[in-house]
């Protein structure tokens, strides 16, 4: 089965197989794991390794643009209405916990895509988070335009980036308490007052109306 999806996976691009090869040897065991999607190469580091992936991406790899820093959350979110209550607004949402390609140790991770312009191609790395202490080292030194992504997550998710100039809100009032991308974050609107996506609907002519089959059926 095992050799079966290897020959059905898509083979990484060469430039892929030359980065998966720095890394393997710069990184040795801080490499947790690769993986090739959709001819896009993903790799897992340990968190110590964070910030020297970041330097051997810009140094070493010539991948010069920063595309994005943001967070994970693999938690499964909160049901929002009870089975067969007709609210059919809220999106299916997995009832376990499932990581995705290379893995996770657990609920949170961070994880950053990188691109070198010269050579046009790019690859994202991921590291695995304390659900306790969610912190990672900042990428600000290497990568400046970091500082608006690393704001963006630290907001919205709650993980901190240690060495980061100015962690300060973005969009939500200084004030706010609670991080609103993390799938444990209340939705108050849809538990104060039922989802606007729920509504009546009227039956076709002639049909009978809810009210009618219910006295029919007492």
């Amino acid at each position: 089965m095992a050799d079966t999806e290897a020959e059905q996976a898509p083979a990484l691009r060469d430039a892929h197989q030359q980065v998966l090869a720095r890394l393997e040897a710069e990184l040795d065991d801080a490499l947790l794991g690769s993986a090739g999607v959709h001819r896009n190469l993903i790799v897992r580091v340990r968190r110590d390794a964070w910030a020297q992936v970041a330097s051997l991406a810009k140094r070493a790899l010539d991948c010069d643009y920063l595309s994005f820093i943001a967070g994970i959350d693999w938690m499964p979110a909160p049901l929002l209405a009870e089975e067969g209550s007709g609210d059919t607004s809220a999106p299916a949402q997995p009832r376990e916990t499932t990581y995705g390609v290379t893995g996770s140790e657990g609920r949170f991770q961070v994880f950053a895509h990188v691109e070198s312009t010269a050579r046009h191609f790019g690859f994202t790395v991921k590291t695995d988070l304390d659900e306790a202490d969610p912190a990672v080292d900042t990428w600000v030194p290497v990568y400046p335009g970091a500082d608006w992504h690393e704001r963006e997550t630290w907001e919205m998710y709650g993980f901190r980036f240690d060495g980061h100039p100015s962690l300060r809100h973005l969009y939500l009032p200084f004030a706010f308490e609670g991080h609103p991308l993390r799938k444990d974050f209340p939705l108050l609107a849809r538990e104060v007052k039922p989802w606007p996506g729920l509504v009546d609907v009227e039956g076709m002519p002639g049909e009978p109306s809810s009210d009618e089959e219910g006295a029919v059926a007492e």
